[in-house]
């Protein structure tokens, strides 16, 4: 099932069927929208009003990149939601997120972190609190490292070529 085509629907009706994707490939047991594909992320931001939550730190952002949101009709925030360096959870994430322009409950998240793990646990965070549309980007930006112990190559935003650019 594909994304619904943007010229002969609503956002509300493409939020649905997103939703309806990422509902089948959840954790078992966590309340929040599901998980979706880097691919499906990039194509709903790109017909879609969205912000894409890149939850990673600064020293990420700025050496490893950041996904490149400006061709769609998304938009690209960057709150970490650990601290650097030690990793504490950011106890102004929930409060960062709802300062940003144009956010709402109902308008859809897409959290995006290094492999799926901290946007994982972001996606239901903001679920929890009150937050309609929270989706986790399977993969990250870089996703697991492959057999060379590399990442960026086999999982992840970067690995599947969508834009991105360096920090």
């Amino acid at each position: 099932m594909g994304l619904l085509n943007p010229a002969k629907t609503t956002t509300e009706a493409a939020v649905a069927e997103l939703a309806i994707q990422a509902a089948a490939h959840k954790v078992v047991g966590m309340a929040y929208g599901g998980d979706i594909s880097p691919e499906e992320a990039f194509a709903f931001l790109k017909h879609n009003d969205a912000i894409l939550v890149d939850v990673r730190t600064v020293p990420e952002w700025q050496f490893t990149g950041v996904p490149d949101v400006s061709a769609t009709r998304g938009k690209l925030a960057t709150i970490s939601w650990k601290n650097y360096p030690d990793f504490s959870t950011n106890q102004k994430f929930q409060d960062q997120l709802a300062s940003l322009p144009d956010i709402n409950k109902e308008v859809p998240l897409l959290f995006l972190c290094r492999s799926g793990g901290r946007s994982l646990d972001a996606a239901v965070a903001m679920t929890a609190a009150g937050y309609r549309y929270c989706f986790n980007i399977t993969g990250g930006f870089e996703g697991d490292p492959d057999a060379s112990g590399h990442r960026g190559t086999a999982q992840g935003w970067k690995a599947k070529k969508l834009p991105w650019k360096q920090g």
